[in-house]
């Protein structure tokens, strides 16, 4: 089976092409193609990679998103190299949608009314969702009635209890839609079924807790397979610091800044999602290693936001330990996760009273999918490599071979 996957993001569209056999494979394959554009301004890199290594680069413009879509997608079957004979051998194509709101919450194949409730899910999460919408679109243009399967961010967390997924505003809010979702879900559920594999363990027997710690960041507290907990709420806004986003503040704070400084709501947003986080603090990036960089070379600024992005952190793990009641444990994944020791070093170092010990040789390697712990810690600590395309090309197979709709 052939499985196109398309993860169309506010900031970059990614694609990849798996080949799966009948039975679920115990470890990621890699693609026969895969492909990159990072949205801006004008014109961008458009980065296609093949399973033999050759990789080639071409200026699209990114002006009409549509039509640079299209132009990554025919890479696939045109051109001096490709990776198909013909866009007819692919069976199926999986998107990842970040929102599904309190309707969709396992992949299900695509349909108009699939749809129109992503589409009224856009309101929680509008970049997003119409960014991955267009992508169906376009599936529909070039494959016509190829199947098209949507897997959610949020539906991870379907299971969250109500005492972790309700604010504590009106009751009214919850009838609403307002509500703790959760996002990063894919990942999570992927890197806790992964952790099993490395630790030999059930799933059913493990307490987690999962650090997606990107551009954008969330941890996940996960028992025995079911998240219970998590720090993105409402929208991708809450919980921890990130690269551009502010994470949880204080509400009275947005008050103050309304009535005393006048701001709009877009210009709330803008602040909250594109000016604050480790960008906003440091005025250096958003990115964790200039940061880093940065404060090695004596950047107060960029001190100050790594020390703050490391308390929030480890701050958000042990409340998630404490959700748990205990935690078997805990995995590093993502850009931030997967390749800093020092984030990660910072993060532990004072997280031993949960029984957290790393190895710092093996920390200082960041070897993915091993366990990075010493030899007496009571709590395993993981690197895994995040697996976003591979885990929604599995829940393609799955649902098309189970026979549900």
């Amino acid at each position: 089976m052939k499985v196109l996957v398309l993860n169309s993001g506010s900031s970059s569209q990614k694609s990849a092409l798996f080949a799966l056999g009948s039975a679920v494979e115990p470890s990621p394959n890699a693609p026969l193609w895969d492909a990159r554009i990072e949205w801006g301004t004008g014109h961008s890199d458009l980065k296609v990679r093949f399973a033999d290594g050759h990789e080639s680069r071409q200026q699209v413009s990114v002006a009409d998103r549509r039509s640079a879509l299209e132009g990554m997608l025919n890479t696939l079957w045109s051109g001096t190299k490709s990776a198909l004979g013909s866009r007819d051998e692919i069976d199926v194509v999986g998107h990842r949608v970040v929102h599904g709101g309190s309707k969709l919450t396992e992949p299900v194949l695509i349909t108009s009314d699939v749809k129109n409730t992503i589409s009224k899910a856009a309101v929680f999460a509008p970049l997003h969702n119409r960014a991955e919408l267009e992508g169906i679109e376009v599936i529909e243009k070039l494959l016509g009635q190829v199947p098209q399967v949507a897997v959610f961010d949020t539906g991870f967390h379907r299971t969250l209890p109500s005492a972790a997924a309700f604010y504590p505003g009106p009751y009214q809010w919850f009838e609403q839609g307002i509500r703790r979702y959760g996002f990063h879900g894919i990942n999570h559920e992927y890197c806790s079924q992964r952790a099993a594999q490395i630790l030999d363990r059930r799933p059913d027997s493990l307490k987690l807790v999962t650090c997606h710690l990107g551009n954008g960041c969330s941890l996940a507290a996960i028992d025995s397979g079911r998240s219970v907990d998590t720090t993105m709420g409402f929208t991708p806004l809450e919980g921890l610091m990130m690269g551009t986003r502010s994470g949880s503040v204080d509400p009275g704070i947005l008050i103050y800044l309304l009535r005393e400084n006048h701001l709009s709501a877009d210009g709330l947003d803008r602040i909250l999602n594109e000016e604050s986080g480790l960008l906003g603090i440091s005025s250096v990036s958003g990115d964790m290693r200039q940061i880093f960089a940065a404060a090695r070379e004596g950047n107060r600024r960029a001190q100050l936001a790594f020390d703050m992005f490391v308390h929030r952190l480890r701050a958000g793990i042990a409340a998630m330990a404490a959700s748990l009641g205990g935690v078997d444990a805990l995995v590093f994944t993502a850009g931030i996760g997967e390749n800093s020791p020092e984030v990660r070093a910072a993060a532990c170092a004072k997280l031993d009273f949960l029984g957290i010990n790393l190895d710092k040789e093996a920390n200082s390697q960041s070897p993915a999918e091993h366990v990075i712990s010493s030899s007496d810690s009571r709590v395993k600590v993981l690197i895994i490599s995040a697996q976003e395309d591979w885990a929604i090309a599995q829940a393609c197979r799955q649902l098309l071979t189970s026979g549900k709709k």
